[in-house]
C-alpha cells in the first residue's frame, strides 16, 4: 500500500532500472519475496521501447462477452467514479485490471485510443492487463501497455468493479501498491523497501561486472569464471 513517507524522487530513482534488475534486487532486500509478486503469464508489449515506469496501482476489473445488466445510466455514473480513482490520491499511477471472462480473457478491449489518452492525461503511466488492447497507431504517445493479447474490437467491454484486489497474470495487487512496469512484465514493490532497491542494485552491478569482465578476457576457461565468482562473492 501506500507510505507517505515515499517521494516522487524515491519512485524516480526506481525508473532508472528494468524490471528484472528490479526484481533481482528484491530478492535481495525482500527475499520472501522471490516466488510471487509479479507476472509470470505471457503478457504482450506493444510498445518495448518505452522506458520502465512506476507508479500506485489503480484496479480494477472488466467483462467483455455479454452485455451487463446495468442501466445506461448507472454505466455512465461508474464510469465517472472509476475515471475520479483513477485521478485521485497518490501518483503517478499505473492501471491494472483484471478481465474476469476466463478462458475468453480478451474477447473485448477496454484500451484502445480513448482510454489510454483518457488515463495518460489522468496522470497514469500506463495499463498492465490480462485483457486486450487495440487502436495501437493512435495510442497515446508514451502510455505503456502490457496486455494478455491485441485484438479488434471492444465486444461488450465494461467495468465490472474498481479498488479492489486484484490477479493479473499471476501478479496480486491491490489499490496503491507500488508497480515497476516494462517490456519484460510487472511487479510489486514493497513501500518498505523502496528506498532500498538502488543500493541493492549498486551491490548486484558490482557482484556481476567482477564475473562479465572474466568473461570478456582472453583465456576465459572454467578456472577463471571459478575464480571471478569466488571474487565475486567477496563484494558486500
Amino acid at each position: 500500500m501506500t507510505d507517505a513517507k515515499l517521494t516522487p524522487a524515491d519512485l524516480e530513482a526506481l525508473r532508472a532500472f528494468d524490471t528484472p534488475t528490479i526484481c533481482n534486487a528484491l530478492e535481495i532486500v525482500a527475499p520472501e519475496r522471490r516466488g510471487m509478486g509479479y507476472t509470470v503469464e505471457p503478457l504482450e508489449c506493444p510498445f518495448p521501447d518505452l522506458p520502465p515506469i512506476v507508479g500506485y496501482a489503480r484496479t480494477a476489473s472488466i467483462r467483455a462477452m455479454l452485455p451487463t445488466a446495468r442501466s445506461g445510466q448507472e454505466m455512465k455514473a461508474q464510469r465517472m467514479a472509476y475515471y475520479e480513482y483513477v485521478a485521485g490520491g497518490q501518483g503517478p499511477t499505473v492501471s491494472v485490471i483484471q478481465d474476469l471472462d476466463g478462458g475468453r480473457k480478451g474477447y473485448g478491449a477496454f484500451w484502445g485510443e480513448v482510454q489510454s489518452n483518457i488515463h495518460n492525461g489522468l496522470g497514469c503511466l500506463g495499463v498492465v492487463t490480462d485483457g486486450s488492447v487495440r487502436d495501437i497507431p493512435d495510442w497515446s504517445e508514451g502510455f505503456q501497455a502490457l496486455a494478455g493479447r491485441i485484438g479488434p474490437s471492444h465486444a461488450h467491454v465494461h467495468l465490472q468493479n474498481f479498488g479492489e484486489t486484484v490477479n493479473v497474470a499471476g501478479m496480486v495487487v491491490s489499490s496503491g501498491d507500488i508497480i515497476h512496469a516494462d517490456r519484460h512484465g510487472a511487479v510489486v514493490v514493497p513501500a518498505s523497501v523502496v528506498k532500498k532497491i538502488p543500493v541493492a542494485v549498486d551491490l548486484l552491478v558490482r557482484r556481476e561486472a567482477v564475473i562479465l569482465e572474466a568473461c570478456r578476457k582472453p583465456g576465459f576457461d572454467i578456472e577463471a569464471l571459478r575464480r571471478a565468482m569466488a571474487g565475486a562473492d567477496e563484494i558486500h
